[in-house]
């Protein structure tokens, strides 16, 4: 069957003769169907355009601060070895302050690992892209793992050596070091010629000449074990001081202290004397350690 058509006739102005024109019928169908499409298409596209201006902004705003977030991440990085650097310099100290106090050193201890060029990432340049971002951050985790044990390792080692360096300190403390008496040294320790019997004999400690009721102090901290008398030594005051010293003050006149007392270095214990076998005020001063006498001259620090 033949298909439908419509005739449309053009006429134009004039003499000329008039045009006509066979359309199908199928023609007025499509043309508004395309005609809708395309509108539909315009339509869809106009909203994508509108909605995706609509996100411009945000989309700054997360680049924005996506960039802002990179920018910290390797700020972040560069802290974390700056500390790393710290805790290497900390441990050169310890190292130093081990040396100082003939403690064992930890210098084949495992040295820490910092962020910096010879590690995975560069932080000399920025991290590129995602895959770069989560290598950083995967480094950073690692290293703050490595500052946790380091801090852990280093908080044993400084309550180690705290403990040696208050052990040093007591040790200092109870060592005797300052003259007890202000005068001239009459009688050094070692072998001299007896005063009374004019023979040789072994002198164990000094005697230092002094006023008569002038003070005496200890020469260290300590603790009073004995304050009576003594044959040849008179009035006498010894006082231990821990770790095998033992001081003796002879020939007193006075005691300013008494048994069982804890005395500090500078405390005033006795007043000079000339009680005992003595030719004049004097205090003989004795040091010994571990039950030997050793020479005094040798533990008056200038």
């Amino acid at each position: 069957m033949a298909k439908k058509k419509v005739t449309v006739l053009l006429m134009p102005q004039g003499a000329k003769r008039v045009r006509q024109i066979e359309i199908s019928r199928v023609f007025f169908v499509l043309v508004p169907l395309f005609v809708f499409s395309g509108a539909l298409l315009l339509a869809a596209i106009i909203l994508d355009y509108i909605a995706v201006k609509k996100e411009i902004p945000r989309f700054a705003h997360l680049h924005k601060e996506n960039t802002q977030q990179k920018e910290q991440l390797v700020a972040l990085a560069h802290e974390i070895e700056s500390i790393g650097k710290s805790l290497e310099d900390l441990k050169k100290l310890d190292n130093k302050l081990r040396a100082m106090v003939n403690l064992e050193s930890k210098e084949d201890r495992t040295q820490f690992l910092g962020i910096g060029g010879s590690g995975p990432l560069s932080l000399d340049q920025e991290p590129q892209g995602e895959k770069g971002q989560r290598r950083l951050i995967r480094l950073m985790h690692e290293t703050l793992s490595d500052v946790r044990s380091e801090i852990s390792l280093q908080k044993t080692d400084k309550l180690e050596l705290s403990s040696l360096l208050e052990t040093q300190k007591s040790i200092l403390a109870c060592t005797p070091s300052i003259r007890p008496a202000r005068g001239w040294i009459s009688s050094s320790f070692g072998n001299r010629i007896s005063p009374f019997t004019n023979e040789k004999e072994f002198h164990s400690g000094m005697d230092i000449s002094a006023k008569l009721h002038s003070p005496i102090v200890a020469s260290a901290d300590g603790v009073v074990v004995e304050t009576g008398t003594d044959y040849g030594y008179g009035k006498v005051v010894r006082i231990s001081h821990g770790h095998g010293f033992k001081t003796t003050y002879a020939h007193v006149s006075k005691f300013l202290v008494k048994t069982g007392q804890r005395v500090k270095r500078g405390q005033e214990i006795a007043l000079v004397g000339s009680t005992g076998r003595s030719t004049g005020p004097h205090l003989h001063y004795e040091i010994s350690l571990n039950g030997l006498p050793v020479n005094p001259h040798r533990y008056i620090l200038n």
